[in-house]
């Protein structure tokens, strides 16, 4: 019986969701076009963005339909940044953390390292311990310090990796005292945590479709009607002239759909993957006496578990899972397929080798109790192997 326990990557499509989808393939027409046809497809653009904007919290103008989080990310940082730095140059500064998705950490890398030598961003990263957390206090202190030189504050609502959920709303009342703009990465949080964009306080935030049970290649940025934005691409000045290209009428549909239907059942599936989550906790601990649990003393999503196991090598176990008809994974799926140290584990303190011993279990709207009950009858046996490559390497 083949197991699916890496819903964090991605999500098998909602059957409500695939049913519009495919039914909504044979539409014809550019949403931009001033025809019949292109106003039915912008109709559907438009339906969509009111639907999505319900969901999460904001108004239908501030949703800029992206091609998933990835862009949403390099719009939101890229186009903060630079319009900021461009009204003030003094303003280089970007606050984020190690342990953030590379989707953001490599565009904080790109600032860093492209433009002129003036005009270049300084990074300041905060530093976590070992739960993966961060000192509102420090981040008052700096900002309190070098808030005139800061351009943006991003931070992620909750990891990917671990499961950790950050106090996203403090951070925003907290930078808001000091006129500092706050973007968060909301993909691993939408659907499993709410997520409310006006309560948040947050200038910019980013989601994704897949990761709920939409298609791959649909996402957005939430633009608070007050930010100004630097366009990335450029072209027929789609989406408030902020982000251009053809807009994917029927993604932003079943994205619409696929949030709502997650945001409707939220509650209920948190209580099911909390008890999903401890007996799978349970379990593994009964059954290998080294395992441990990433971030259990803090808050983390109901359907993330980290799992760590001292002297193995994480991507062993989670290959010789897999032989074993159970799909997890050892980290975030964005790294073309490269296994090895977590980025995550090491901005928590983690050595190399620790930070190469753990595997991250994730469910979905679909996930039930056998598939915990699978994971740990394969668990010893790829537990075992493991420990014996680790041995022999």
């Amino acid at each position: 019986m083949a197991v699916y326990l890496d819903h964090a990557a991605t999500s098998p499509i909602r059957p409500e969701v695939l049913l519009r989808y495919t039914a909504d393939l044979a539409l014809v027409g550019n949403p931009s076009s001033v025809h019949g046809f292109g106003q039915r497809a912008r109709m559907v653009v438009e339906d969509a963005r009111e639907s999505l904007a319900d969901t999460l919290g904001c108004h239908r103008s501030e949703i800029i339909f992206t091609s998933g989080g990835t862009e949403a990310d390099n719009l939101a940082i890229k186009g903060l940044f630079w319009a900021r730095n461009n009204a003030d140059a003094r303003r280089r500064l970007i606050v984020s953390a190690a342990s953030e998705h590379h989707a953001v950490l490599d565009a904080l890398e790109w600032l860093e390292g492209h433009g002129p030598a003036e005009q270049r961003a300084q990074l300041h990263l905060l530093e976590l311990d070992a739960n993966g957390m961060f000192d509102l206090a420090d981040l008052e202190k700096f900002l309190a310090e070098r808030s005139d030189e800061i351009a943006l504050i991003s931070l992620m609502w909750a990891n990917n990796e671990t499961g950790v959920v950050w106090p996203i709303a403090e951070v925003s009342k907290l930078a808001a005292k000091f006129a500092v703009p706050v973007h968060s990465d909301a993909v691993a949080a939408l659907g499993h945590v709410p997520v409310d964009f006006a309560d948040s306080g947050l200038s910019l935030m980013s989601v994704s479709g897949h990761k709920i049970g939409a298609p791959v290649g649909i996402g957005a940025l939430v633009v608070r009607r007050d930010v100004n934005l630097v366009p990335v691409n450029h072209g027929g000045g789609h989406e408030r002239k902020l982000r251009s290209g053809t807009l994917n009428a029927v993604g932003a549909s079943a994205f619409a759909l696929a949030a709502a239907a997650a945001s409707a059942t939220l509650q209920e599936r948190a209580k099911r993957d909390s008890a999903l989550k401890q007996k799978l906790i349970s379990g593994a601990r009964n059954l290998v006496s080294n395992v441990e649990v990433t971030a259990e003393s803090v808050s983390t999503l109901p359907s993330t578990v980290h799992l760590s196991f001292a002297g193995c090598p994480g991507d062993s176990i989670l290959v010789l899972l897999d032989m074993a008809g159970v799909a997890v994974s050892n980290g975030a799926a964005c790294q073309a397929g490269v296994i090895g140290a977590s980025h995550v584990m090491l901005a928590m303190g983690r050595s190399e080798q620790a930070a190469s011993e753990c595997i991250r279990i994730s469910f979905g709207y679909d996930t039930t109790e056998r598939d915990v009950e699978e994971f740990l009858a394969a668990l010893p046996a790829a537990y075992e192997g493991a420990r014996k490559a680790g041995d022999a390497a």
